[in-house]
């Protein structure tokens, strides 16, 4: 399964912060929100995705993560020249897409949690349908709204209802097979001129496979698109690494840990970061865990472009 992370948008809610800067590039604690979707992206298992995002801002993300070469991963790139709607994004990334499906996830979304990794990997292996993740909230009104019965089967969606009938928000982040693109290209924009993805889902919804996994307890789904909701997602994404000593959504970690990378590409990044705390924690992951990782053979060869593809 390939990837698709949408990171486009004005951001306005979020001005002055995103004035000149894309709210993606914003720092959630210690790390760009960016890395958090494309840390989720990788537990999935996905290793090809493609970023779109502005005009203005594609050459910052470019600058930033490259072509992904040195995770293990392909990165490519392409624009959405204006805020169409989220499933536009599978109308731009169609020729991304093959008959393996696509994972689409919003660049402002932070999910973190127990068991997690399984979960993710288990909508990635789906090869029909359609899997979304379903989270309780204490104000839903804000989200795209999934009504479950009982055992758990959707019975109806809504985008941003002011009545919802339930409390379980849609997350942003979305497994689809092969027809996502050609789907999202038969939708009617809505009032706001948008292509929306809850349409999106209610399409699969009617074809009866839309599959729900439900987010308990131990997982936390962070939206970031207020100064008060990022504010949250960067305090509670301190508190986690300032009591585990572990870091939350760590792509050169993860991109070690799953084989992609060498110790001694490890090492590489960390010299990126110089003496900064980021840097000093890759090392003393290469410190205490490279014996196990230190042959060449542990590195999964990806077929990776010099330079990132942009596509218009």
């Amino acid at each position: 399964m390939k990837g698709i992370l949408l990171a486009g948008g004005a951001g306005s809610r979020l001005y002055p912060l995103t004035a000149v800067v894309s709210k993606q590039l914003l720092p959630v604690y210690d790390k760009p929100l960016i890395y958090y979707p494309l840390s989720t992206m990788m537990l999935s298992g996905i290793r090809d995705v493609l970023i779109i995002s502005t005009p203005a801002e594609l050459p910052r993300f470019c600058e930033l993560l490259g072509d992904g070469s040195s995770l293990g991963l392909s990165l490519t790139y392409a624009v959405q020249h204006a805020p169409r709607g989220i499933a536009e994004a599978l109308c731009i990334g169609e020729h991304h897409v093959d008959d393996r499906g696509v994972c689409l996830a919003l660049g402002d979304n932070v999910l973190y949690g127990s068991g997690l990794e399984p979960r993710l990997r288990e909508a990635a292996s789906q090869r029909t349908g359609a899997t979304i993740f379903g989270y309780q909230v204490r104000d839903p009104s804000a989200y795209g709204v999934a009504e479950v019965d009982a055992a758990g089967r959707v019975l109806s969606l809504e985008e941003k209802p002011a009545a919802p009938r339930s409390s379980l928000a849609v997350v942003g982040l979305y497994f689809y097979d092969g027809n996502a693109p050609r789907f999202a290209r038969e939708l009617s924009p809505s009032p706001r001129g948008e292509l929306e993805i809850t349409d999106l889902n209610a399409r699969y919804l009617r074809e009866g496979t839309l599959r729900l996994s439900r987010l308990g307890r131990g997982t936390a789904w962070l939206d970031t698109g207020t100064p008060e909701s990022l504010m949250a997602a960067s305090a509670f994404v301190h508190a986690i690494e300032e009591r585990q000593g572990l870091k939350v959504s760590c792509p050169e970690e993860i991109a070690f840990r799953l084989g992609y990378i060498t110790a001694e590409q490890l090492e590489r990044l960390a010299s990126r970061y110089g003496s900064s705390a980021y840097g000093a924690y890759l090392r003393q992951i290469v410190r205490e865990e490279s014996a196990p990782h230190a042959s060449g053979d542990s590195l999964v060869d990806v077929p990776v472009p010099t330079r990132p593809r942009v596509a218009a």
